[in-house]
Order: C-alpha cells, then structure tokens, then sequence
C-alpha cells in the first residue's frame, strides 16, 4: 500500500511546490511508482511538468467535485514511474463547490484509497492556505512534509500551521504525522539564514532534514521550461541537493 504525504505550508514563495514536483521525479528516478497530486488551483505542479493546465479536460476537479475515480482523470508524464493528477482552471472554484458536498473533509481519502495500491508514494502539493483543499489533503495522508524558507517571516506562520494541523489529527486524522522538515531557499552567506536554520533545528529537531536546499537559479528557471530540476540541469547544485534529499527521505523510509 502506497504511503500518502501531503507538501504543505500557509505561506507561499517557500520552494513547496518545487520540493514536491522534484522529490517525486527523483523517487521515480530511483525506482519508485510515483503519483503527483495538483490540489493547488495555481497549477504550479502541473505546468511544472509540462502541462498546460488551460488545455486539460481531465483534473483533480473532476475528482473531488465531479465524483470521477483519480484512474479517469491521471496522466503520465515525461518520467517513467511518475503519474499526476492534474489542476486546471476548474480548481479555482472547488472551495466553494466543496461546502456543499457531502462528507467534504474525506472526498480525496476516498478517491486515493482506490488506487493507493498502485503506487509507492502519492505526494500531494497543496494550496499555501488552510482551506478545505488542503484539510482534504491532511485528511487523506499519512504524513506531511513541511518545506520552510531560512527567512524570519517563515518562522512566523509555523505554530498556526502546526495548530491547524493537530486540530485536524485530534477530529479528523488521528494518524497524521509530520514525516519532516526542508529548509529551502537557503542563502548560506547571509547571516540571517545561518540564525532562523538555527532555530528550525530547535524547535522541530529530528523531524529536520539535514539536506539544505539552496538557492538555485537553475532550480528556478526549470518550471518555466516545463521541466523537473533532473531533466533541465541535473549537475546543477539545486538538482544535487534535491537528489540527495530524496535519497535521505527514502532511507527513513527503511
């Protein structure tokens, strides 16, 4: 059975997305069946992919609202062992369409559920809010990975995201856990980065991963080509430290 994690953080700009598209081409990459969950209505996962989210007509939206099975509206893409459920523009709307279904916390821990057996890991990239999306990602996982950027404002949203999600563990997901934290964006010449990493260490401890992903033009140019970081420039810095991070994540997985 496939583990389920979910990439989240309320703020956004924090390297989320780019965390979760990269850990799961380099999961594939090394052997691993892999689905890409789009739940994020900007679509930055499925663009950053190469698709373009303005021509699907299969989407996550068909899922969740339209009540399709996750194998009607799943596409491969240009990476052997990698799948994504797509966002298109539909997405927009799906907080609204949402409040009015019935058992709307679970409806993506049912859709998944029928096809958790198919794969090694589901990674889900959600909204950089806390609305139904993203607690229907929290509800549907086993566990969350938490990408942080060394800057002081990332600091400031941590213990309302880490409230809202020990509220939706004690009424919603019991067995939800955080698998880890990744420091982003990491500019090791400012001194400001060195401090706030200091501080991330204190307070999430072993849950830190100890792969730092640094600040990487090429890692920041990739999604516009439509590229994972492998595929666009797989010696570059960013591309190293996100294949090493992948292969420290699978380690804990042993």
């Amino acid at each position: 059975m496939g583990k389920i994690i979910a990439f989240t953080n309320k703020k956004g700009g924090v390297g989320k997305t780019t965390t979760a598209v990269n850990m799961a081409a380099y999961c594939a990459d090394l052997g691993k069946k892999v689905l890409l969950v789009d739940i994020d209505s900007q679509g930055n996962a499925t663009t950053g992919l190469g698709f373009s989210k303005s021509a699907l007509k299969k989407s996550v939206y068909n899922v969740l609202v339209e009540d399709e099975t996750v194998a009607q509206n799943t596409m491969p893409t240009q990476i052997a062992l990698l799948d994504i459920l797509p966002a298109n523009v539909d997405l927009t709307g799906a907080e609204v369409d949402l409040v009015y279904k019935h058992n709307r916390e679970r409806i993506l821990k049912d859709a998944l559920s029928k096809v958790r057996d198919k794969y090694d890991y589901i990674f889900i990239d959600c909204p950089p809010s806390l609305g139904l999306l993203t607690i229907n990602a929290w509800v549907a996982s086993d566990s969350i990975i938490i990408p942080l950027q060394s800057e002081y404002y990332a600091l400031e949203g941590v213990s309302q995201l880490m409230n809202t999600i020990a509220m939706v563990k004690q009424h919603l997901n019991p067995n939800l856990q955080i698998e880890g934290v990744v420091i982003t964006m990491y500019d090791g010449r400012a001194i400001i980065s060195k401090q706030i990493t200091a501080e991330i260490k204190k307070f999430f401890k072993s849950k830190l991963y100890e792969i730092i992903i640094p600040r990487n033009i090429r890692l920041a140019e990739a999604p516009s080509h439509g590229l994972p970081v492998m595929l666009y420039d797989p010696k570059c810095v960013g591309a190293r430290a996100y294949r090493a991070l992948t292969e420290e994540f699978l380690s804990k997985q042993r």
